[in-house]
């Protein structure tokens, strides 16, 4: 068995960019000095320093001494192969192995880091967000490999623990990212984190992980993406050589060509401001209840479309936010879980750096970071928001759906709160391997993740997609694919 690294964080102050380029943390004994810092706001050169760290540390690459990499945003998983890898490792992980990633798959060593570092980061999330599922772990578990992979690429590839290994990442907001780049720190990479925006808004425990860097008044910087000469890729060697990251691009799924996905519009001039979110009283336990294996399922009666109606204060509008705070699109959600969860369109929330929700007859204003889980295939995505929620059944029914079936479709088209439309099922597609519900009901640009009710309001379906050129003619990715998306999340 490979012997267990240790690593001592920050033992020496850094009060430059420059300083943290330049020292490199010890190693003796099977402890490695690591170094984790946040550098606040910016100084009047602080972009020209940042050039000229790109420039020097690519020479240094070049001579094989270190790598070096900045990290402008991290990618998000889309590809179903890759996904089958990362989720093959997290059963790893669960069973306490060795766990490694795409990039380094023949070093214990690396494995056994790679676990620890892994373990930590989990523990910490656990501890900072209560009663997380084992979904919610699963998804952060698969985000930090697939990351470690797209942000280290093929210097992992002869990974030592005498390396020296230097990276930085731009306006980090997001926990789960922050404790990414801490993650790294336990396998022997120093980050710094160019927080010129704003600092991040974490517990204090966390954030105390990293050491603070004054530079200066928090402003926004408008750097490009670091991208070094491709003649200067190479690989760590033993000796502690270093080359550069090969962010791997995973595509995502390609939409038909006359089919044009309902996208999140802009916000609304009328939509009020965000109000200072309040903290409710109470979070409700995310307890899944428990059936008897040969319960017959109630049979639930038709409702009238004023009844229908009503089940708008289950649908919610979310407003999609940039990095730099700005509203930039909205769309619609479904409560779909009493401990917060909503289930909405992956194209909705992709790109976004938060989201405020939005809930009928509720004053309050709900922002959150939280995607617990996505499918780019499916098109579908789970965010969670801190209140309880009255969710909506998803149709489990055994009789099939059927053409001429009458449906009602609520979302927020045009950022038009909660708009109710009656229609039917006008027929059944497969769009690049997805099952979709064709229906008539009218639904407009921001319908994106609204729901699709039979009569007796149970969800069949999640609006997604409609034609250009055909009126009425929309697509909905339908209740089995949700049943199986959202499973540990309802309740």
């Amino acid at each position: 068995m490979a012997r267990k690294i240790t690593y001592r964080h920050n033992i020496m102050s850094i009060g430059s960019l420059e300083s943290f380029l330049s020292i490199k943390g010890g190693y003796n004994g099977d402890r490695r000095d690591v170094y984790f810092v946040r550098a606040l706001g910016c100084g009047p050169d602080t972009e020209y320093k940042i050039f000229a760290i790109d420039k020097k540390m690519a020479g240094e690459m070049r001579n094989k001494r270190l790598f070096y990499t900045r990290v402008k945003s991290l990618p998000r998983l889309t590809s179903r192969t890759d996904m089958d890898f990362y989720e093959k490792q997290f059963k790893a992980f669960q069973a306490k192995k060795e766990i490694f990633v795409q990039n380094q798959e023949g070093d214990g060593r690396f494995g056994s880091a790679l676990s620890d570092a892994c373990l930590e980061a989990a523990d910490r999330y656990r501890h900072l967000k209560k009663n997380i599922t084992e979904s919610i772990e699963k998804n952060f578990i698969i985000k930090l490999l697939y990351w470690t992979d797209c942000v280290l690429g093929t210097s992992l590839a002869e990974w030592n623990e005498r390396g020296c290994y230097k990276i930085l990442a731009e306006d980090v907001q997001k926990e789960q990212e922050y404790l990414f780049y801490y993650m790294l720190t336990l396998i022997g990479c120093d980050v710094l984190l160019l927080e010129y925006r704003k600092d991040i808004e974490t517990a204090a425990e966390i954030k105390g992980l990293s050491k603070v860097l004054e530079l200066g008044e928090f402003r926004s910087l408008a750097l490009p993406e670091y991208r070094a000469d491709e003649n200067e890729k190479s690989g760590i060697n033993s000796g502690g050589d270093a080359g550069e990251s090969e962010m791997r691009r995973a595509g995502g799924l390609q939409q038909p060509e006359r089919i044009r996905p309902t996208k999140p519009v802009n916000q609304p001039e009328r939509i009020r401001p965000t109000k200072p979110i309040q903290q409710p009283e109470r979070i409700c336990p995310a307890k899944p209840i428990q059936q008897p294996e040969n319960c017959p399922r109630p049979q639930l009666t038709e409702k009238s479309f004023e009844e229908l109606a009503r089940l708008a204060s289950s649908i919610v509008m979310i407003a999609v936010y940039d990095r730099k705070g700005s509203p930039v699109a909205t769309g619609s959600g479904i409560m779909i879980g009493r401990a917060g969860y909503i289930l909405t369109n992956n194209h909705v929330t992709a790109g976004g750096c938060f989201f405020d929700v939005r809930i009928e007859d509720d004053e309050k204003v709900y922002r959150t970071n939280e995607i617990i889980k996505y499918n780019s295939v499916l098109d579908l995505a789970v965010i969670r928001i801190d209140r309880c929620l009255e969710p909506l059944p998803i149709y489990r029914g055994k009789k099939s759906l059927v053409r001429g079936q009458k449906v009602v479709a609520i979302g927020s088209p045009l950022g038009l709160f909660n708009s109710v439309s009656d229609g039917i099922i006008s027929g059944f597609r497969k769009i690049d391997s997805v099952n979709m519900i064709q229906f008539t009901a009218p639904i407009s640009h921001g319908s994106s993740g609204g729901a699709v009710l039979n009569m007796q309001g149970e969800v069949i379906g999640i609006s997604t997609a409609g034609f250009d050129e055909g009126q009425n003619i929309n697509l909905a990715v339908n209740y089995e694919d949700i049943g199986l998306f959202v499973r540990g999340f309802t309740d």
